[in-house]
């Protein structure tokens, strides 16, 4: 099995297993689970407890390391089991409808397409298939790709479920700029009360919505998580770090438009009154000029509504036009 620019798998036997062959060729021979009647009275022992948990788990770490570990014999490249592989919908797909020219099975996974899907995920997924100690290699800095590939192979809740929450307790403020790449490209909802939403056709499915509206989150309570202090009181400190708000005001300044707009309006956005959320809008926008928005060909504007107007529950409305295109004229 091969990932990048697909992946291939090889299958022995009927599901990747040679068939069984009877010694003789003729004859058969049956056993009988149940224990038999015993003509003799009890003795008064305690019977034995049955090491099915610890058998099952030898069998299942035994299928891991010597099926899917020594099955990966390129970067690339897996020999692995139908039987196991057909756990996920996707394999099983592929399984049924591949053309085979040969008498090895083989499955071509194309995950170019798949931008979000990386070597290192897409193998923490396929392993899975096989054991749950998989998860454990499951770490922030690959969540988001483990989770596109469990979501792509299918037929893994609790594996994605995992992996979602590990990217959910990943936001902070030293990985916002991945998380704000992850979200720029999405459409806006424009409500300024939820995130802007995502395509359904996204890998991620229902999870893209969700980290997202993570992000989202994140963004609107760091104010209470950095501990914010209203402008007059913010300065940096005595070794020259940067202040809570100057903190805030850097994560913003990179914030894609539709986002921003959201976040600075959203009723949850506590920076204190709305004098106060005027003024960091207005010093953000200086910032994204310099940054996000510049070359963008549009300009970001922020209004303070008085006399009780607001919009959408806040006094601040944030805009953007396009920059008109000057006229050039010309004597002939």
């Amino acid at each position: 099995m091969s990932s990048v620019p697909s992946t291939s798998a090889s299958l022995n036997g009927r599901n990747g297993h040679p068939e069984p062959q009877n010694a003789s060729g003729s004859e058969t021979y049956e056993v009988d689970s149940a224990s038999p009647t015993s003509a003799h009275p009890v003795n008064g022992l305690i019977p034995p407890a049955f090491p099915q948990t610890s058998h099952n788990e030898e069998i299942v770490s035994h299928l891991y390391h010597s099926g899917f570990q020594t099955g990966h014999v390129h970067q690339n490249v897996y020999r692995l089991h139908a039987i196991i592989l057909s756990r996920s919908p996707y394999l099983a797909h592929l399984m049924s409808t591949s053309p085979q020219t040969s008498g090895q099975r083989v499955i071509y996974v194309n995950l170019e397409q798949e931008p979000e899907i990386t070597q290192e995920g897409f193998a923490i997924a396929l392993g899975y298939l096989y054991s749950s100690v998989s998860m454990s290699m499951i770490q922030p800095e690959n969540a988001r790709a483990v989770l596109a590939a469990g979501c792509l192979l299918g037929g893994m809740q609790e594996f994605c479920a995992f992996a979602y929450d590990v990217c959910r307790h990943s936001l902070s403020v030293e990985t916002i700029d991945r998380w704000l790449q992850f979200v720029e490209a999405a459409p806006s909802s424009n409500d300024g009360a939820t995130s802007p939403e995502l395509p359904q056709t996204s890998i991620f499915g229902l999870y893209a919505q969700k980290l997202r509206d993570d992000v989202f989150h994140f963004l609107v309570t760091l104010p209470e998580t950095l501990e914010v202090a209203p402008p007059q009181q913010a300065s940096s400190s005595a070794n020259g770090t940067p202040s809570p708000r100057d903190l805030l005001l850097q994560a913003y300044s990179r914030v894609p438009f539709d986002l921003f707009k959201s976040a600075v309006e959203s009723p949850t956005f506590r920076i204190g009154s709305d004098q106060a959320r005027f003024k960091f809008a207005k010093d953000a926008i200086e910032l994204r000029k310099r940054g996000i928005s510049r070359g963008s060909g549009a300009e970001e504007t922020v209004v303070l509504a008085f006399g009780g107007a607001n919009y959408g529950g806040s006094a601040v409305h944030i805009t953007r036009k396009l920059r008109k295109r000057p006229l050039w004229k010309v004597n002939s």
